[in-house]
């Protein structure tokens, strides 16, 4: 659970990079430049020799929804809602992550679903905002796009390495962010502006933090991380980002929150993660 914590403390800080350095670019190019850096470390590890061509579109097909489709979804959205709007509403991922778990596995979990639930209210009790009614809606459907495809990819990636015992995970992950690059780059060749585009030293040093120690450092710890926790644990971790992006907010940015609601959402975690730990050791 470890590598699950460090990287949402990363994912944490992502929330105040990208609307504070990024909007004025394309979001799609934003996606491609990060998922690139990504693929370039993993080249490296990659050994393309000792692994069946199907198992390598698979991981392709993973790659490309959770990184490519997750990022354009994700990134798009910081021009239609504000950043804390966007963690806020990333509190559906738990549920999302439970529902496919039990959708591939024809079962159905209650505990899972609750610890998920307690995850939710941690998350959304945290920072209400005073939201206007014209918020929009194409903004919220690409979070819940976003947080659809990063949980497939969660448990997809989950269930076929659990069938390839043989691989490690370091020598896979350049698979999948190949096929996010591949999705991400289509999307940025559709809307990207390279004729007119300018990006300033500071938004390369944005986009490297996220490219490299978000993207691809992040996501191979958070993928690693989640293969050794159970559905319920991958769930609550998967908002613990949240509370990180709010402090972050509240240091950085120097925003308002209600600090009563903080500390209940922390609870409210803890909550989650006990009720795991309780169905652990009962099972």
């Amino acid at each position: 659970m470890s590598y699950l914590i460090i990287v949402s403390i990363i994912w944490g800080f992502s929330f105040v990079i990208i609307k504070g350095s990024l909007v004025s670019l394309d979001s799609n190019f934003v996606s491609f430049v990060r998922l690139l850096l990504s693929f370039a470390v993993f080249l490296l590890f990659m050994r393309p020799a000792g692994i069946a061509l199907a198992d390598k579109l698979r991981f392709m097909f993973i790659g490309g929804v959770q990184f490519g489709l997750m990022y354009v979804a994700y990134v798009a959205s910081y021009r239609y809602l504000p950043a804390h709007v966007i963690a806020l509403m990333t509190t559906t991922t738990p549920l999302f992550v439970t529902v496919f778990n039990d959708t591939a596995r024809k079962r159905f979990h209650g505990v899972f679903l609750m610890a998920a639930l307690l995850a939710v209210a941690g998350g959304a009790v945290i920072e209400f905002p005073d939201q206007p009614s014209a918020l929009s809606a194409r903004g919220i459907l690409l979070v819940q796009l976003s947080n659809a495809a990063f949980a497939f990819g969660q448990m997809a990636y989950r269930q076929l390495m659990a069938a390839r015992a043989a691989l490690s995970d370091k020598n896979v992950f350049g698979f999948l962010y190949g096929g996010a690059v591949i999705v991400a780059g289509l999307f940025s060749l559709m809307t990207t502006d390279f004729h007119r585009l300018t990006v300033h030293p500071g938004q390369w040093f944005a986009l490297l933090y996220l490219g490299l120690a978000a993207s691809g450092l992040g996501f191979f710890l958070w993928n690693l991380g989640a293969r050794k926790v159970n559905e319920g644990i991958l769930a609550v971790m998967n908002n613990l980002k949240i509370p990180v992006a709010v402090v972050a907010s509240l240091l950085i940015l120097k925003e308002s929150a209600n600090h009563m609601r903080l500390i209940f959402g922390c609870a409210l975690f803890a909550a989650a993660l006990w009720v795991n730990e309780r169905r652990g050791r009962a099972g």
